[in-house]
């Protein structure tokens, strides 16, 4: 879910190759520009004044959500409720945490089953999770549903939105999945997949400005004292690298990059049921997914754990490629 960065995010990144984000007060032009960035996110997420931090990532976006809330709910023994869809990094933060995974099943179209979720929720629940833009089957979970849930029992929404928070805004008809939703309380999305920033970047939105400070400890001998971060030392350079993309190409150029996703992963699908190839899913996002048991040799593919061919459409991966792809689909199955 990673494409060739964008010429601007390349040139940023390389004017701030040596900036330590871990510590902002010798980097204090890095350090703005980290809080630019989520600035511009809060923005594009419907809340103008949420708090968050560059990560490296959706799994370190994913493994702070959930640790900041079990810090702010304390049970003994606490668990958490995602869709059995969630990404493994959930399964890494849960063995990290010490949390147990309650994982909901899938409807018939691969998003997670609301109704399933809130019977799963108990006094010791200290989250709930919605993925928007599943990594094997490009679906948007029933937000706003989960949203609702999420207010009935006064508990926390995450919404992993690593792959979809950089396409969902820019689609034509967007499914709420966002802060404009009143129970969500935290976002993950990942400026270096659709975002075409430089490797890594990821951040983690939060509802109110000040929630992360839950996670402050003490750091002594930096030039702040205190910090709620995972890592320690952390690049300013993909920051760079991610605002600029995102100042350079606006809504506008965003619009049209998601577009071009969209109408090419719409073609794949159609020319691969031409041949008699069914999709596995109607996907939300740029995602093909097929009853596929193969493909030619020289493509490099891969496969959901259902073992459907599962295909995304970058931006790097233009219509001729589509069509070189499918016209060697139909020599194989001629």
């Amino acid at each position: 879910m990673c494409t060739l960065p964008h010429p601007v995010a390349v040139r940023a990144h390389n004017l701030f190759m040596e900036t330590n984000l871990g510590d902002p007060g010798l980097f204090p032009g890095s350090s703005s520009l980290e809080k630019l960035l989520i600035s511009r996110f809060g923005t594009l997420f419907h809340h103008r004044e949420a708090g968050g931090y560059a990560t490296s990532g959706g799994t370190e976006s994913n493994l702070q959500a959930l640790r900041l809330a079990k810090v702010l709910k304390h049970v003994t023994c606490p668990n958490v409720v995602v869709p059995e869809s969630a990404h493994f990094s959930f399964k890494k933060a849960c063995d990290i945490l010490c949390i147990e995974q309650r994982s909901v099943p899938l409807d018939k179209n691969w998003r997670m089953d609301a109704g399933s979720a809130a019977e799963l929720i108990d006094k010791n629940t200290i989250c709930l999770v919605g993925v928007a833009g599943t990594t094997e089957y490009g679906m948007i979970d029933p937000i706003a549903d989960l949203a609702r849930i999420a207010v009935q029992h006064d508990i926390f929404l995450h919404v992993d939105a690593a792959f979809g928070g950089m396409v969902i805004p820019f689609l034509r008809d967007p499914t709420p999945f966002d802060f404009a939703l009143p129970g969500v309380t935290t976002i993950a999305v990942d400026p270096h997949k659709m975002g075409m920033s430089t490797i890594p970047a990821g951040c983690l939105l939060t509802r109110e400005p000040d929630m992360l400070n839950a996670l402050n400890i003490d750091t002594p001998y930096l030039s702040v004292k205190q910090e709620y971060t995972l890592a320690g030392t952390r690049p300013g350079a993909p920051v760079a690298g991610a605002l600029a993309v995102l100042d350079y190409l606006g809504v506008e150029g965003m619009t049209a990059i998601v577009a071009g996703c969209m109408k090419n992963t719409e073609r794949l699908i159609a020319g691969m049921e031409t041949f008699g190839i069914p999709r596995a899913a109607t996907p939300d996002v740029n995602v093909a997914t097929f009853y596929c048991p193969k493909v030619p040799e020289r493509w490099k593919v891969s496969w959901t754990r259902q073992g459907h061919l599962r295909i995304v459409c970058m931006p790097h991966v233009h219509r001729d490629r589509i069509e070189a792809f499918l016209r060697d689909v139909g020599d194989l199955n001629a």
